[in-house]
């Protein structure tokens, strides 16, 4: 998964039940209606995990110190309302009581006190990006009954943001590794190479399976006795994770934009190059037909794709030298269009202005900006960290990556369904990130999760995603014992911002424990 961070609501809209079945909810955890819940700390006994150890025991006992956000003066009232803090968890759940680290937390306070469910906990995706961040800038995306009966609790991943973050390239290193062409050069060498050095100890401990442990304890001790989550792209590997470990304390539990791990890694990277390929052609294509005259790919939507990709694929011979003395080079430009074109049609037309002056006059100045907002990188030449936490967590989930007889098939059905979009670096294409020079292996192999006696977990999932398809939230709502699908019809990445239709669902769930009918399907507003 690319990356992606969390995004605005938008209108309201209705839910279109396709199959009039009520699903029944006479399961574990199932609906409990919206009375508020005691805000009485329960005995540790009811919040910690049966198997835990006496210094398990006493993280989960911890008290957290709620205290104003560092960098804020108060005065600004969306974020005075905003509360920081940490945690204090193992780095090695083997070892309890060895060397511990603080998860980094923020927290908005629901607004109604006195009908306070309890809370929900948030987490943007990436992998690497901030639920800090996320709750401190963002919690207003979330207002009504989430923001009134919640608090709102957004904490940062192991290796992302403040805890403990994985930061592996200087900015010089980042930017040859962003920009070159060189097809000897490998992105997937050099980048282990670099955080073996940096952080080899921490490297086996940053997985998803840890950060998931990790939240039991923030569960403890926020003094809840069952967790309820709300995860956007890789927060839904995440949060099936959690449900897996712990499905007695998993609580009402939203996936949107659903992440499978059940297939090989190659199949998934052929499933989500697919996916890009055809919202990368649906752009081009609307482009030649909506303003033919003026397309800088031409007036045929047939062709414009094809167009569109030689144009990408000539900037490895032709790069564009940009008026600060930077290169466009076709590593960058094809990162920019394919990153921002995740948005569907919400950033066509940025995608096109930026695109427009470099075909028809070889100014690359706007194509680079973009390739610098979707890298991370700021007007200073400095980069955000979130694209080596990527890797690091990604890498340390597993499972272990292709070998080379496994690639041949795998890199022909990837010419075959995704010929544009991969000619220009077909095994970065099908690798997304390049764990084979990896330091740390995982145990992890493909399977469902199932997560047997957990409360009814919802999946969220859109028919043109094109980051995480269709089908990973189809399959992971069918592997999970518990599992309710929700579609919305319509391109992008995610559902929650894009559909009311979707909003009211999650809030129904969420706050009142209603689920929607089964084969419920939205539109896009």
């Amino acid at each position: 998964m690319s990356p992606i961070t969390s995004r605005f609501p938008r209108s309201s809209g209705r839910a279109v039940p396709v199959l009039a079945v009520v699903l029944a909810l006479a399961l574990s955890g199932g609906c409990t209606g919206g009375a508020a819940r005691t805000t009485a700390r329960p005995p540790l006994d009811e919040r910690v995990a049966a198997t835990a150890t006496p210094a398990l025991r006493a993280l989960y006992d911890q008290r957290i110190d709620w205290q104003p956000c560092p960098g804020g003066d108060g005065t600004d009232p969306d974020t005075a309302v905003v509360r920081c803090a940490t945690l204090k968890v193992p780095l090695d759940y083997a070892d309890p009581g060895g060397r511990t680290v603080d998860v980094a937390l923020a927290e908005v306070p629901a607004a109604d006190r006195e009908n306070r469910l309890g809370a929900l906990l948030l987490n943007p995706g990436g992998p690497g990006n901030s639920g800090v961040s996320m709750v401190r800038w963002g919690w207003k995306n979330y207002q009504g009954p989430l923001r009134d009966r919640y608090d709102l609790v957004g904490f940062d991943p192991r290796g992302a943001g403040d805890t403990i973050p994985v930061n592996c390239l200087d900015d010089r290193s980042r930017d040859e590794w962003d920009t070159t062409d060189d097809p000897a050069y490998d992105r997937g060498e050099v980048l282990a190479e670099a955080c073996r050095a940096r952080h080899a100890d921490l490297l086996p401990h940053v997985g998803t399976r840890d950060t998931a442990r990790d939240l039991d304890v923030l569960r403890g001790a926020l003094g809840e006795r069952r967790l309820d989550f709300l995860g956007f792209s890789y927060g839904t590997h995440l949060g099936a994770r959690y449900a897996e470990e712990f499905p007695g304390r998993t609580g009402r539990f939203v996936l949107d934009g659903a992440v499978d791990h059940s297939v090989p890694t190659a199949q998934l990277g052929v499933e989500q190059a697919a996916a890009a390929e055809d919202g990368f052609r649906a752009f081009a294509a609307d482009c030649a037909t909506e303003d033919g005259t003026s397309c800088p790919f031409g007036p045929d939507p047939a062709a414009a794709p094809r167009r569109l990709a030689r144009f990408l694929d000539g900037l490895r011979d032709q790069p564009l030298r940009t008026a600060d003395g930077r290169t466009l080079t076709a590593a960058l430009g094809w990162g920019a269009v394919l990153n921002a074109l995740a948005d569907g049609h919400p950033s066509w037309s940025g995608v096109r202005e930026a695109l427009e002056p470099a075909v028809t006059r070889g100014e690359g100045e706007g194509l680079l900006a973009l390739a610098d907002s979707v890298n991370g990188r700021g007007e200073d030449g400095r980069y955000r960290t979130v694209a080596d936490a990527f890797a690091a967590i990604s890498c340390a989930d597993g499972p272990p990556p292709p070998t080379e007889a496994e690639l041949r098939p795998a890199l022909a059905e990837l010419t075959a369904r995704a010929p544009l979009t991969s000619g220009h670096d077909p095994v970065g294409t099908l690798l997304v990130p390049d764990c084979r020079a990896w330091p740390y292996r995982s145990p992890e192999s493909p399977q469902p999760v199932r997560a047997p006696g957990s409360a009814p977990v919802l999946v969220i999932g859109s028919t043109g995603d094109p980051v995480t398809p269709y089908a990973w939230a189809q399959r992971l709502a069918a592997g999970l014992e518990h599992g309710v699908l929700l579609t919305r019809e319509g391109d992008g990445h995610m559902a929650y911002d894009r559909s009311g239709c979707v909003r009211d669902a999650v809030a129904a769930y969420l706050v009142e424990g209603r689920l929607p009918a089964a084969g419920t399907y939205c539109a896009t507003d």
